[in-house]
Formats: structure tokens, sequence, C-alpha cells
């Protein structure tokens, strides 16, 4: 398997501009083609928390031409024809989310708003919006290679569970037709493809890159599969079921660019045994580290789809390089409404990427990988610098961390062990013993940070790893001392023991004990009133009534208030959602609990909320169902004896909604008895001719 650099012009750079987003905006560069149009379902901002400016950019430093086709109208491929025809190739990504979580909440419902379009406005990008724009592409130039990446590629790149079709899908490049899938983040593999393809290659030559997936041709697959051992048997449910599935390296074939590889169970056993689908997902997530991965086969019928090992981590010079580009760091100026996502992150700082913390329902670990990948210091500071140069900047840096605020050069003390580790979290269980721990370097930052002149306040917004967080009590006080915008975010996620197992997460006692800890640094600090903000999910496979009531309970002996409740939502590719199709633990093959039917989940979620007038109804059902009738009234209870007014009229309002239209009444509020007087204008009794009126 190729190992790829990123050997990119290093020289300094006059204040940039954004990458074209229109024909006029390559006149003005005196282009006359491009080489390649990055197709994006965001609006275009060029910060390098953004996924388009951020391969834009490493492209352009590589030299190339790169030309920006922002949520284009779907409707047509017209708009995919305005560069012209791109000399290399179309880059397609949904955007920084995937389209389907981007419209729809868990309860499968349509979002009002789209933090990633100009003014929250929803409907500027498809559904499946990979399949559909590498679909215009494919139709507005024949022959041009079309590369999909990004997190909603990524994680559908072999046969996965669909949340809302309820249905096993077909590794997505199947659907959208596009050459090649990027997964993963992309900066190591966009540059590479472009050479390659630049140097006169075809998409054929991409098969060696690390970081990429793609389907065999007819001719190709059946040579593949005439050369394995097909079938083998894996054990289903307790039942001997034929599954093509060998963990075992498959020998070389006639097939050049396949060394050895495993094969996993096809779409069609996936599809139809449950079973075979939690294997699958096993053997998915133990070959994720780069190091040790295998190239996995799968087949789809007759064609196999080939998943290559992950891209390796960039070194902290390729961070220092990626993240020292000339960002605006503003969006286009075309748009004239502000974009919700930049107004959050304009002024944050990233200073890693990736996760060691493996969390089941979370797809960080599957897109950016496990291992800790940061940027220097000396790079940091001066992204902190450049953002003090601006004139609109205020002086305060919303964000200094990533996906996690505490990891900043945490990696495995022994190389040589990492690279044959397959375990999928360093801290679950328990903190891995050859896992450094270390926070020196990152307090380190936080206080070179916070010196440089003209900073007022340097923020850490992202959230913290408690378990991490509580091995350094240093860390703990310059967090609570410096750091802290009155309140920080922090994730335990549940309180039952068996969730939170299914979780990967640490015990609910180490959210207390961390809890107590950064209250006592706090007020050692003089700030007493900051507090922690505690995020919890309901409805997460292995989650009942029961341990929603206990977590409820826990909520109201601590005083916690959540104003923002999470419901889990089943991503593809992650081990919770194989938990949530299945029905059972891939790992272990246990059966697990899962709360599929949307009335569970109402009342789960209002569980979490159970203070709030309005979720009365739910919650006294929720309790009388579980058999906990002792918590409705009393002073141990979680709800009154008897609904509060807002709980009647949220319920009335809520019935108007579920009801209203064309041809049904609303259901009104009760008022004075005026008697029945159809197609009256007042209530007052008609008086017929030759009757005389009644006597009060």
């Amino acid at each position: 398997m190729k190992r790829i650099s990123l050997p990119m012009t290093t020289e300094k750079r006059p204040a940039s501009q954004h990458l074209p987003m229109t024909r006029e905006g390559m006149a003005a560069r005196g282009w006359n083609e491009v080489d390649v149009v990055f197709v994006t379902g965001d609006a275009y901002v060029d910060h390098p928390s953004f996924a388009m400016a951020i391969l834009g950019r490493v492209l352009e430093a590589a030299g190339f031409r790169v030309a920006i086709l922002s949520q284009p109208d779907w409707r047509s491929c017209e708009p995919w024809r305005q560069f012209g025809r791109p000399r290399l190739f179309f880059a397609v990504s949904a955007g920084n989310m995937d389209s389907m979580i981007n419209h729809y909440t868990a309860n499968k419902k349509v979002r009002n708003d789209d933090a990633y379009s100009p003014g929250g406005r929803i409907g500027l990008r498809p559904d499946r919006a990979t399949l559909v724009y590498c679909q215009r592409a494919r139709e507005a130039y024949h022959g041009v290679p079309i590369i999909a990446g990004g997190v909603e590629a990524s994680l559908r790149r072999l046969a996965h569970y669909d949340y809302w079709s309820d249905t096993v899908r077909r590794a997505i490049m199947l659907d959208a037709k596009c050459d090649l899938v990027a997964y993963g983040m992309g900066e190591k593999v966009i540059v590479e493809i472009a050479r390659i393809l630049d140097q006169g290659g075809t998409v054929k030559d991409l098969r060696r890159l690390r970081g990429v997936a793609y389907a065999l041709g007819a001719k190709e697959s059946q040579a593949l599969a005439s050369g394995r051992r097909h079938p083998s048997s894996i054990p289903s449910g307790g039942r001997q079921s034929p599954v093509s599935s060998s963990e075992e390296p498959q020998p070389s074939t006639d097939l050049p660019f396949l060394d050895d590889f495993i094969l996993l169970p096809s779409y069609e056993e996936v599809k139809a045994d449950k079973y075979a689908f939690a294997e699958a997902t096993r053997i998915i997530h133990i070959n994720t580290n780069p190091y040790n991965a295998k190239t996995l086969v799968q087949f789809h019928d007759r064609q196999a789809v080939v998943v290559n090992p992950p891209a390796l981590p960039l070194s902290q010079e390729e961070m220092d390089q990626i993240y020292d580009l000339p960002y605006t760091r503003r969006p286009h100026p075309s748009y004239t409404e502000p974009i919700p996502a930049y107004e959050m992150i304009k002024d944050s700082v990233t200073i890693m990427r990736g996760c060691f913390g493996g969390c089941t329902f979370c797809s960080i670990t599957a897109h950016q990988g496990r291992i800790i990948q940061s940027r220097s210091q000396e790079s940091v500071l001066r992204e902190i610098q450049r953002l003090n140069d601006d004139p609109e900047f205020k002086g305060i840096v919303s964000d200094i961390g990533g996906p996690t605020a505490n990891m900043y050069q945490m990696r495995c003390t022994r190389p040589e062990v990492e690279a044959k580790c397959k375990r999928l979290s360093c801290v679950h269980p328990t903190i891995c013993k050859l896992l450094g721990t270390d926070h020196g370097p990152l307090i380190e930052l936080m206080r070179q940070a916070r010196a440089v002149p003209g900073i007022r306040k340097v923020l850490v917004a992202s959230g913290i790893r408690m378990d991490l967080a509580q091995l350094s009590p240093e860390y703990l006080r310059e967090l609570a001392a410096h750091h802290v915008g009155g309140h920080l975010k922090v994730a335990p996620e549940h309180t039952d023991p068996h969730v939170l197992e299914r979780m990967k997460k640490p015990p609910i006692e180490n959210f207390q004990g961390f809890a107590r800890a950064f209250r006592k640094a706090s007020e050692r600090a003089g700030k007493p009133k900051q507090y922690l903000v505690p995020y919890f999910i309901a409805s997460h496979p292995g989650s009942d009534l029961h341990a929603m009531i206990d977590l409820a309970l826990f909520l109201k002996r601590n005083g916690y208030r959540p104003d923002q409740v999470q419901d889990f939502i089943p991503a593809p590719f992650d081990i919770a959602t194989c938990m949530y199709y299945t029905g059972m633990d891939p790992f272990t093959k246990e059966p697990v609990y899962v709360a599929r039917d949307l009335r569970n989940r109402r009342m789960q979620r209002a569980l979490m909320q159970f203070f709030k007038p309005e979720n009365w109804f739910e919650v006294r059902k929720a309790l009388i169902e579980a058999g906990r009738s002792d918590l409705i009234g009393g002073c141990d209870g979680l709800i009154p004896a008897h609904p509060p007014r807002e709980a009647i009229e949220a319920r009335r309002r809520r019935a108007n909604e579920n009801f209203s239209g064309e041809y049904t009444h609303a259901i009104a509020p009760p008022r004075r008895n005026t008697g029945y007087r159809p197609g009256r204008k007042t209530a007052r009794r008609q008086i017929k001719p030759g009757r005389a009126p009644k006597q009060a």
C-alpha cells in the first residue's frame, strides 16, 4: 500500500482571497479552466473548521486550480457546468454533516434550520446529497472522474444500516456511481489523487492509495470470487449459518492491487442475517488502526467493494502546514446572511484531531481516527496572532481544542505496541497503562495562548474528557482559573452502568468526582459560580424506562436541569447503530435492549426533562408503565400528583398541531356554552316570522 506525504509550498504568501465560486471568479484569476471542482452541501466558508476550505487550500498549495461549487441547485446539472469541464476530477461532499442527520431529528421530523446554510435556511441541499451530487456530475460531463468524500460517504463505504429507511443499504459508491470514495479526513489522499491524474494516470491507478474505497468491475469481481475460499461458516445466533466471511487474510490473486485482504459477509448476507451484520461490524472496527488494518472486501451480488486501510496519521509538521495555509477565515463575500455554524466557530482554534475514546455512538473515531494528531505550539500561537491582527476580532478566543479539548499530544508511549494494538478505546474499561496522559504540553500551550498581547480571554468550549482531566490537578486549576466562560461542557451521557458499558463510557462516579474537583478548583480561583453543563443521551441501546428513571432521579438529586436533550440517532457505521439494528453487541453477541418505537423514545426524552410542565403527561405515562407510581406526587416524586395548567395547555397545543388541516377543527379551550347556532353570525336566537320572542 503506497504511503503518501504532503510536500507543499512553504514560502510566505500574500493576503489570500477566496477560491472562485463563479465563472467570473475564475476569469478574475485569469483561469480558462480548473483542475478540480469541489462540490459541497455547505455554504463556502474559508475557515479551517470547514472541509471544503482545508481540502481546497491543500490542493491550491500543491499547485492545482480549485473552484468551489457550493450548495448547487441539484434539480439540473447546469450548475455543474458553470466552470467548464474540470481537467482532473469532481470532488463531492455532502458537507460537514451527514445530510440525513442534518435534515431530520431522531423522530424523523424535518429540522427547522440548517447551521451550515446562509440564514440557517433549510432546503439548500437534497437528502442523500452525495448520491445526487455524484449523479449530476456524471450527467454534466461524462468521463470526468468523480471522487466522493466527507462524513456521509466515509461512513457508508460498506453495506450499512440506514435509520431513515430502516433498511440495510449498499455501499455508497454503487448507488452514487462515483469512481472512488476517499474516506477519513482526506488531505493526503486528495493531493495524491490529483497528482496521479495530473501525470496521466487513470482511476485504476488510484486503487493502491490508503484511505480509499472502490468497486471492482464485473470481470475483476468474478476473478476475485473464483480464487477465494468461498463460502466458509461462522456461528449465527447459536446455529450454523453459511456466511461467506473469512477474517484471516486471503492469499494473493492475479489482481496485483490486492495483496491480502479480509472477506466480509456479503451485502445479501448482512441484509438477511443480523448476526452476519454484527460480525461484519466487528471485523470492520477492529481493522481501523492504520498501522495494522487489512484491506476489506465485501461482495454485493457479483460485484466486489474494496476498502483499503486508513491513511496514516498526519505528522506534526504536516498538521502545521495545513493550518498555516492562508485562510481568509470568512464566508465567501457573496453571502448576505449570517451562517450559524461560522458564527459559532469563527474565533476558535483547532489544536488537534482524532479521539481514542472509542465511544460506540460517536463517528469521530471512525472518521478522524483514534490516533491523536497535534499541531505544534508555534503553529497554534501563529494562528492566534493572526486572529488578533483582524480588526473585527474582539480579543476572545472562543475555543482552543478539538474533538476533545484535553487530548493534545497524547499518544501511546510504545510505538511498537501501537502498531499491533487492536483495542478500540484507550480509556475503556480502564485507561491503558501505555497511554501518555501528560497534560503538561497542553498546560503550557494554554498559558502561552493567553499571554499573546491583545488576547483578553482564551476559552475551552470543546468537551472535556473527565477521566483524563482528573489525572492532572494542575490542568484542572488552570482550566477553572482562566479558561471557563461561566460554564464547562462535559458528557457523562448516562447513569446506568449497563448503558455506560454499551457506550464505552466511564461510570457515573467518575463524573461526580470530576464535578467535586471542578467546584473546588473554581472556588480556589475565586469563581464559585462556575458550573458544569452535562450532556446525556436518551434511547441509547441498553437504555430502558427504568434506566431513564434512574437518570431522572440523579438529575433531581443533583439539581441538574438540562436545557437540551440528545436523542440517540443511529448514524451509519457506528457500533451503537449495529446494536440498535441487530439487538446485540457485535463483539460479545449478547442481546441488547433497544427502544425502537417512537412512543418509548418520547417517554425517555421526557424523563430527562421531567421538570418541564409540558412533559407531565409523558412522564406520568412512563412512570406508570415502569411500575414507579411512587414517583408521582410527594416531595420525592418526579412530578406533582395533578397536571399543572401548562401541561394541559401544551397537550391541547400539540393536539391542534397534529390534527390541523383544511378539513379539521382546532381543539379550542373551554368557553361559556352559548348553544348550537349553525350558519348564524351571532349566538343570539333568531326570531321566526309570526312567533313571539321568548320572555326572559
